[in-house]
């Protein structure tokens, strides 16, 4: 996957192998996740559209298992035999059914999709193998329309006067949707560019993207579904800052 005539260093290699072996078990959450998102939303009476791209996200998460898993091979590590355990729930306790529904979407969805599409955009044009190239694309394709079920359901969730509560959980919300070294400085090797045409972003540029994705994406239409920002702007510029980033600019 390096590409004819780019070696890539073997610690380099190494790095994105444990990048797709992540995906893979991030996929496999995922498609648990959307499962019983989809079996929530019906018994909460949502429109059957949303229940059935709820539906539809979890079995696309589980093909993306499969192209994560393909690609860690490629790099040679395959993914481990036992799949992991179901992810936690992500809704703070307290939370009526709706609210915690509600919640769940916006994370996985109008965040952390949306972070995925930017993260995959930058990606796809480096790609250095046709087969990752091709499995960029599809992830690409289908991480799109998940993002769309978050805000759709955002949509409704404003019509009913139900979204203002998300305002102060923001923080909290973004804090679980990220890496914990993030905002951290990280070994040499995990900011190689020669991570880029195997599928995984340098460090840096990973932390660029998810910042500019909150700022260009996910605040403006958390605003426009009636959610005040000025919790996670705050988180977000407290991150940068203490990273020695730029701060984060409305």
């Amino acid at each position: 996957m390096s590409g004819p005539g780019l070696p890539v260093p073997d610690r380099v290699r190494e790095l994105a192998a444990s990048a797709w072996v992540f995906r893979w078990q991030v996929e496999l959450e995922a498609e648990v996740r959307f499962a019983g998102l989809a079996n929530r939303l019906e018994s909460l009476g949502a429109p059957t559209l949303i229940v059935e791209l709820a539906r539809r996200a979890a079995g696309e998460e589980a093909r993306h298992a499969v192209l994560c898993a393909r690609m860690a091979a490629e790099l040679g590590r395959p993914v481990p035999a036992l799949s992991p355990p179901p992810p936690p729930a992500v809704a703070p306790s307290g939370l009526a059914e709706e609210e915690a529904v509600t919640y769940e979407l916006t994370a996985a969805c109008c965040v952390t999709e949306s972070v995925s599409v930017a993260v995959l955009t930058a990606l796809l044009p480096a790609a250095g193998a046709p087969s990752l190239h091709r499995a960029l694309r599809e992830l690409l394709a289908d991480e799109v329309g998940h993002a769309r079920l978050g805000w759709a359901h955002l949509a409704l969730a404003r019509e009913r006067g139900r979204t203002a509560f998300l305002g102060p959980l923001l923080p909290a919300m973004l804090e679980g949707s990220v890496d914990e070294d993030l905002f951290l400085p990280v070994e040499p090797a995990r900011e190689e560019p020669a991570l880029l045409p195997l599928g995984v972003l340098p460090h840096a540029l990973k932390r660029e993207l998810f910042a500019r994705s909150l700022e260009e994406v996910v605040f403006p239409g958390l605003e426009g579904a009636g959610v005040d920002a000025a919790a996670g702007r705050a988180w977000l510029a407290a991150r940068a800052g203490a990273a020695g980033d730029a701060p984060a600019s409305r």
